[in-house]
């Protein structure tokens, strides 16, 4: 059953009749590190977040747990039940690490930058634009939770009744607007929705600050998935720009239905320019530069302010 960029053998098992998930690690690493996976794992299936784990081998990162039997999961549903589900998660004990920005942006951000895929007046265009990102998206102490940090929609899966949460490889302690931000990206389609969608997470109507932080994190996302899929669609070259890249909001829309295999290299590249011609969009709209000032004069004044988002080299 293995999809997306997992390395992991994933397979659908029959027990006397009932199926189960059976899961196999093939490469350990930072990311890939059974301890902190299963650990947050199965905190998240203790709350009733993910699949009930029936056996976990830490040596050689094999896992069993439910099989869940997914129906399909409108983007008007998951508007109103993501929201719940991340307050859930955000609420656990912290997991044991904490997400790491500087290894994500020398992998990818930085070295996209120098790669020369698209052309260089446009990437330094948009660069400086996150520069200012970077420059004012604080580290609040209070907002470092347990994240499941790759919510794409084959790891939200709905049965009818809730939402459970599978694939925890990325779990790590991470800004809490990075997962919030992420499941925008595929059901939040306008303000009005983005407003509903953070009043069912904070459980009050959000304030502009609030608002602002979400909008900066989305800008975030978008040059993180922009920079990760170019690098792996491109073999190395210029991306080829001929032809336009579809419109945000209609891939994504695919995307959730299932009808997107990003394990295809040119799709990835397709999808790494939906990004990005999203972000090019978004850091000229005045909604850009209201959002820099809206959380730039939050955290103007406050003494020992950290910063989430490395500065360039």
């Amino acid at each position: 059953m293995t999809q997306g960029l997992s390395s992991d053998l994933v397979f659908r098992i029959v027990v006397r009749g009932s199926p189960f998930l059976l899961r196999i690690m093939t490469r350990f690493d930072e990311r890939n590190d059974p301890a902190r996976l299963f650990t947050a794992m199965k905190a998240a299936a203790e709350e009733g977040l993910a699949p009930r784990v029936w056996h976990t081998n830490m040596e050689d990162g094999i896992s069993i747990t439910d099989f869940v039997e997914a129906v399909p999961f409108s983007t008007t549903e998951a508007l109103v039940r993501i929201p719940g589900t991340l307050r859930r998660l955000h609420a656990l004990p912290p997991f044991s690490k904490t997400f790491n920005y500087v290894t994500m942006h020398n992998g990818f951000i930085w070295r996209f930058r120098a790669a020369n895929l698209l052309p260089k007046s446009e990437i330094e265009g948009v660069f400086r634009q996150y520069t200012q990102v970077s420059a004012v998206y604080p580290r609040v102490d209070s907002d470092m939770v347990s994240c499941h940090n790759d919510l794409k929609p084959e790891n939200v899966l709905f049965d009818g009744q809730r939402v459970w949460l599978v694939d925890w490889q990325a779990a790590f302690v991470n800004d809490r607007y990075f997962d919030l931000a992420i499941a925008a990206n595929f059901v939040v389609n306008n303000d009005s929705e983005g407003r509903a969608y953070l009043q069912e997470y904070f459980g009050q109507p959000p304030d502009e600050y609030q608002l602002a932080r979400l909008f900066l994190m989305r800008q975030a996302m978008h040059m993180f998935y922009a920079a990760v899929f170019l690098l792996l669609g491109s073999p190395g070259k210029p991306v080829d720009q001929s032809e336009k890249a579809p419109e945000f909001r209609y891939f994504h829309r695919r995307i959730w239905a299932g009808e997107v295999n990003l394990a295809d290299n040119h799709m990835k590249t397709v999808y790494g320019r939906v990004h990005w011609e999203q972000l090019l969009q978004n850091v000229r709209l005045a909604r850009f530069d209201e959002a820099l000032r809206i959380v730039s004069e939050r955290h103007a004044v406050a003494e020992g302010m950290r910063w989430l988002l490395p500065a360039a080299p």
